[in-house]
C-alpha cells in the first residue's frame, strides 16, 4: 500500500545554478551525488519525511527518463511514492491498465562515497508523471535523505501535489485499487477545473481538468 509520496523530481540545466536559486528562497540545499546514469542531484528534505529531487546531468543521457523532458524546459517531472509492498504495488498498478516496468535496482554515490541502492518501479510512457514511479531501499531510507531539513523560509514538507491530467476515471481506479478508498471531489475556480483528491499518508494528490 502506498505510505506518502517520498518525493517530487525537479530537472534543471544547471545543479550548481539550481541550488543556489533554492537557498535563495529560503531552502536548505544537500548535495546528493551522482547516479551512475548520468545524473546528479540536490536534495531539499522536509520533516515530514519527504524531499525534492533536483536533477541536473553531468552527461549527455538520452535514454535517461528525464532527458527527454529536460529538453522542453527545467520543470517538475515526476513523483515518487513510498509503499510498503513494491512488489504487490506494481503488480496492481500492471493490472490497473498502468504502463509499470517490473522492479529495477539504482544506485546513487553520495559526495562522501557512501552508496546508496534501492529499487524502483518505474511508470513508463504516456503514464510517466501521472502514475507515481515506487521505490523501496536496499540501504536504509535514511541514509538517503538528508537530516538537515530546517528551512529559513519555514517550510515543514509537501501539503498537496496537484497534477493535470486529460481524464480522471482511470486514474479514479488506479488508486482506489491501491488505497481501497474513495477520493474527495475539489474544483479550483481560478483554474477553471474540477478533479479529486486523495489523501495518501500525511499528503494530498489532486488530479485536476
Amino acid at each position: 500500500m502506498f505510505k506518502g509520496i517520498d518525493h517530487l523530481v525537479i530537472v534543471v540545466n544547471d545543479i550548481d545554478q539550481a541550488a543556489n536559486d533554492y537557498r535563495q528562497l529560503g531552502f536548505t540545499v544537500v548535495a546528493g551525488g551522482k547516479h551512475p546514469v548520468g545524473s546528479h542531484n540536490s536534495l531539499i528534505a522536509f520533516e515530514d519525511g519527504s524531499y525534492l529531487e533536483i536533477v541536473a546531468f553531468y552527461r549527455e543521457a538520452p535514454d535517461h527518463r528525464w532527458w527527454e523532458p529536460l529538453q522542453k524546459g527545467e520543470r517538475l517531472v515526476d513523483y515518487c511514492m513510498q509503499t510498503d509492498d513494491l512488489v504487490g504495488d506494481t503488480r496492481r498498478l500492471r493490472q490497473c491498465g498502468v504502463a509499470i516496468n517490473d522492479p529495477v535496482p539504482w544506485s546513487r554515490i553520495r559526495p562522501d562515497g557512501y552508496e546508496l541502492e534501492w529499487i524502483l518501479s518505474l511508470a513508463t510512457g504516456s503514464h510517466r508523471g501521472v502514475a507515481p514511479f515506487l521505490i523501496q531501499d536496499a540501504t536504509p531510507r535514511e541514509e538517503r535523505i538528508p537530516r538537515q531539513w530546517e528551512h529559513a523560509n519555514g517550510a515543514i514538507g509537501i501539503g498537496t501535489l496537484t497534477i493535470a491530467v486529460s481524464e480522471l476515471a482511470k486514474i479514479d481506479h488506479w488508486y482506489q485499487t491501491i488505497l481501497g478508498r474513495q477520493p474527495q471531489p475539489v474544483a479550483d475556480d481560478a483554474l477553471e477545473a474540477q478533479g479529486l483528491c486523495f489523501k495518501v499518508g500525511p499528503h494530498q494528490i489532486e488530479f485536476m481538468m
